[in-house]
């Protein structure tokens, strides 16, 4: 299985357009210490060929010119990708799916009936795409069983709620469904390498730990520092928490669950706001990090399980 990390940011991307914050303040100047990257998305095959991607991000468009794997050539028309999964209906996760629309066949989607009602009504987006190369949905279920992807083979999908939030303009916004944010473990079929991947986790759950612990790869949440960051700084009045983020540090923070994983297991987070320290590799906070074994994801990482 490779897994190709395409954007690594959280929404906004980094530096966001409108922040002047120290880390956009810095990487605008040109430090050596921070790189830019885009909002989190990644792609996933088993044959090197066929490919899932998992979120459609408003930068898919620059992500996709970064990865020329994903443009194999081979007709007039022509890509690698052969399935989208959405984990949410989240603008930075979906809006990219507007950049797709000249696909020659329709978009095969999967995500779960909470995700599709949301971008059916508050956010049509899918409305829109009937007008060009249109969608075949398909449900993803919520299940131990798991599925698997005809147009993808070689992967093996579980998919698991995850209590985070919904969107602004969701009917289960500050009330959240089973179904609207999941999480997912994608299996290599030959090897039974396990990568579990959730950009968005604002509660450790059983079934999310179960996973966690079962996969030889964690691919998570890393948006902010500190769950006071953003009030700290004055950009929001939300903590990270409010938003459906376990921040990194502090009691029952992120990483304190994944000091809890067996030594075998690789640890990444990813979906970094630009207010992260952890986003200055010369921060004590990057240092602490690293100390624990955590990695930073990044625009253009590869990860081969």
């Amino acid at each position: 299985m490779k897994v190709r990390v395409l954007g690594s940011a959280a929404g906004g991307g980094f530096p966001q357009w409108n922040c002047n914050c120290p880390n956009c303040s810095a990487v605008r100047k040109g430090s050596p210490h921070l790189q830019a990257r885009t909002q989190s998305s990644i792609a996933a095959t088993a044959d090197a060929t066929n490919w899932v991607l998992f979120n459609a991000s408003p930068d898919i468009l620059e992500q996709l010119k970064s990865f020329p794997t994903l443009q194999p050539a081979r007709a007039l028309r022509d890509t690698a990708i052969r399935a989208v999964f959405l984990m949410d209906a989240q603008i930075d996760h979906t809006t990219g799916l507007y950049m797709l629309r000249e696909h020659r066949q329709k978009l095969e989607l999967w995500c779960h009936s909470l995700v599709r009602e949301d971008l059916s009504t508050g956010n049509p987006l899918l409305k829109v795409l009937e007008h060009y190369c249109g969608v075949n949905w398909h449900e993803v279920p919520l299940s131990s069983a798991g599925f698997g992807m005809p147009e993808v083979p070689g992967l093996h999908f579980e998919a698991i709620p995850l209590t985070s939030n919904a969107p602004p303009y969701s009917p289960h916004r500050n009330q959240p469904q089973p179904g609207d944010n999941v999480g997912v473990t994608l299996v290599d079929a030959a090897t039974g390498k396990r990568l579990f991947y959730a950009p968005g986790l604002g509660q450790m759950e059983a079934p999310v730990w179960a996973a966690m612990q079962a996969a030889d790869c964690v691919l998570v949440d890393g948006t902010l520092w500190t769950n006071d960051e953003m009030i700290t700084l004055g950009a929001s009045r939300k903590t990270s928490r409010d938003m459906g983020h376990m921040p990194q540090s502090g009691p029952d923070g992120m990483m304190e669950w994944l000091d809890k994983l067996p030594a075998r297991t690789r640890k990444i987070l990813i979906h970094i706001n630009n207010t992260n320290p952890i986003l200055d590799e010369a921060s004590p906070q990057r240092a602490e990090l690293h100390s624990h074994g955590i990695e930073v994801a990044y625009d253009g990482m590869d990860i081969e399980l």
